[in-house]
């Protein structure tokens, strides 16, 4: 019979000093279940109900069973971990993010019983020998593949090795892939709605990196906003490559460069929107009203600027929580097709966008003027 109270004064979880360690024979009698009730519920096998998996779980740490990581290995052919490569030699690789999201991504492991294998590389190549190692030595059962791309030598590894993995993000061919995104093209296109509600008729694009998968559907979705407003497109009206404040601002002078520039940047990054809204700001133009930005992201610099930059803000430790979730269910041998999910980032609404006060052809002369150094020290006007 079972009790709330931990043997002989042992904290809960915990067997007492000197007791031995419970089995799982032992959870198993004590619950009048077989011994395979208890390994499948711990393991997560979706044939057992959430009330059994509940109460199994509640039982083994009342008893202080652990069931050990090496006959667990040897009976399941899993080792009980999921495994991450970081390519941190990527100019934007330390993100801000990065802590939320490692900690949505451990807390849902760690519910499952599972441990998070985690290593680094400085580029490709030693992102793909990392993977390989961590293949052959068996450290984790599957992969979440971050920064996806739209042709990815990630994916062609793990596929060729037969081994699980979720992605975070898309892909260009999705065949046997899982994945967990948030819709950047939809973000993109209510980011020009709102700019067009604004008064704004002529909309950049400030993209991000070059060959992401993400960078390609922002783009379409700015792109699908324009037509289906009827709004001008054109080559001189985009830019990419804007994943640092360097970047966005040499992006957003290349864009604003022009006889007729745009009186808006829709921003694939809040890192390259911040490297425009710094440009702007020393080429005496005030954000919001000479020239409005919306970047993506929801970094918490967007909020020291002044103004603040309208931004589509990401919760990063869900998305590491459902990555988990879905790599897991991967691992358990669900069909990746039916492991796809989907969410939207929330707008954040700003001071960095306003109704446009200067059309293009004034905005151009604005700028000329002020390069020339005529522009005064109290709000940057001639």
């Amino acid at each position: 019979m079972l009790t709330d109270a931990p043997p002989n004064g042992a904290r809960s979880g915990q067997p007492a000093a000197g007791a031995r360690r419970a089995t799982i024979t032992n959870v198993a009698e004590a619950l009048g279940v077989s011994k395979g009730t208890v390994s499948r519920a711990l393991n997560g096998y979706p044939d057992i109900s959430d009330r059994t998996r509940q109460r199994v779980r509640q039982a083994a740490e009342r008893m202080g069973y652990l069931p050990s990581a090496q006959a667990k290995a040897i009976r399941t052919g899993r080792v009980g971990a999921i495994g991450l490569v970081l390519q941190v030699g990527e100019p934007d690789a330390q993100r801000p993010f990065l802590a939320d999201f490692l900690a949505g991504l451990t807390t849902a492991a760690s519910a499952e019983n599972c441990s998070l294998t985690i290593a680094t590389a400085q580029d490709d190549s030693e992102t793909r020998a990392a993977l390989s190692r961590l293949i052959a030595e068996r450290k984790a059962d599957g992969f979440i593949l971050p920064r996806t791309r739209l042709v990815d030598p990630r994916i062609d590894l793990l596929r060729a090795a037969g081994v699980p993995f979720v992605l975070f993000g898309r892909t260009g061919d999705p065949t046997g892939c899982a994945w967990f995104d948030l819709l950047g093209e939809d973000a993109m296109d209510e980011a020009v709605r709102r700019l067009h509600a604004l008064g704004h008729r002529r909309i950049g694009y400030l993209g991000g990196g070059v060959g992401l998968a993400y960078n390609a559907l922002r783009l379409a979705g700015y792109r699908r906003a324009l037509a289906s407003l009827g709004l001008p497109q054109a080559p001189a009206l985009e830019t990419h490559g804007g994943t640092t404040m360097e970047t966005g601002a040499a992006g957003a002078a290349r864009l604003m460069a022009q006889p007729d520039p745009p009186t808006a940047l829709v921003c694939a990054t809040d890192m390259g929107a911040l490297g425009a809204h710094r440009w702007a700001c020393e080429a005496g133009l005030t954000i919001g009203r000479d020239l409005s930005l919306i970047g993506y992201d929801g970094v918490p610099e967007g909020e020291w600027v002044a103004p603040p930059l309208t931004t589509f803000e990401v919760d990063n430790r869900a998305a590491g929580a459902r990555l988990a979730a879905l790599l897991l269910r991967r691992i358990r041998g669900e069909p990746a097709e039916a492991l796809r999910e989907t969410a939207r980032a929330r707008l954040c609404p700003r001071g960095s966008d306003g109704p446009p006060a200067l059309d293009p052809t004034a905005l151009a002369r604005r700028l000329e003027f002020t390069a020339q150094g005529h522009h005064d020290t109290k709000g940057g006007r001639p």
